[in-house]
């Protein structure tokens, strides 16, 4: 039999703007336990998108959050001696998670001097609907509507 699933412990919200979600997107930014320095990272960047766009940092990397956050994704299910790729809800928690890692990801695959930097890039094409971290996004979902016909096999 297997173990009760493990509590989830609660985020400690940022210093700055006391937001649990930016905690949360420096916890998958940190590397080797250095979470000052990812902080320092995410502040610096978002200070990079202010001056950019003339708008609030902040605001602009809570639009490309919500514009890379996918709604459906497929998943594969093995039917009959077939792996069929089926179309489905993405779960509430795990939308915030693929789009936090979404971001991070093809930010440390762009070409810039610094993580700030390229986070800062990725962040602000995310934020226009443009960027590699939006086209997963069109991709995943891409995918679902062309096996929409599998729909039918969902559990």
């Amino acid at each position: 039999m297997r173990k009760s699933q493990a509590k989830k412990l609660p985020l400690a919200p940022d210093p700055k703007f006391n937001d649990k979600l930016v905690t949360r997107f420096v916890n998958n930014l940190m590397w080797q336990g250095k979470k000052s320095g990812a902080f320092n990272i995410f502040y610096d960047a978002l200070d990079k998108v202010a001056k950019q766009t003339s708008e609030d940092g902040y605001e602009v990397w809570k639009r490309a959050l919500v514009n890379v956050t996918p709604a459906v994704e497929v998943r594969s299910r093995r039917i009959g001696g077939a792996t069929f790729q089926i179309p489905s809800e993405v779960r509430a928690d795990r939308k915030i998670s693929l789009s936090i890692k979404w971001l991070i990801r093809y930010s440390r695959e762009r070409n810039g001097r610094s993580m700030a930097d390229k986070l800062a890039g990725e962040i602000v094409a995310a934020s226009k609907g443009e960027g590699a971290a939006f086209k997963k996004k069109e991709d995943v979902h891409r995918m679902a509507e062309a096996n929409k016909a599998f729909a039918h096999f969902r559990v």
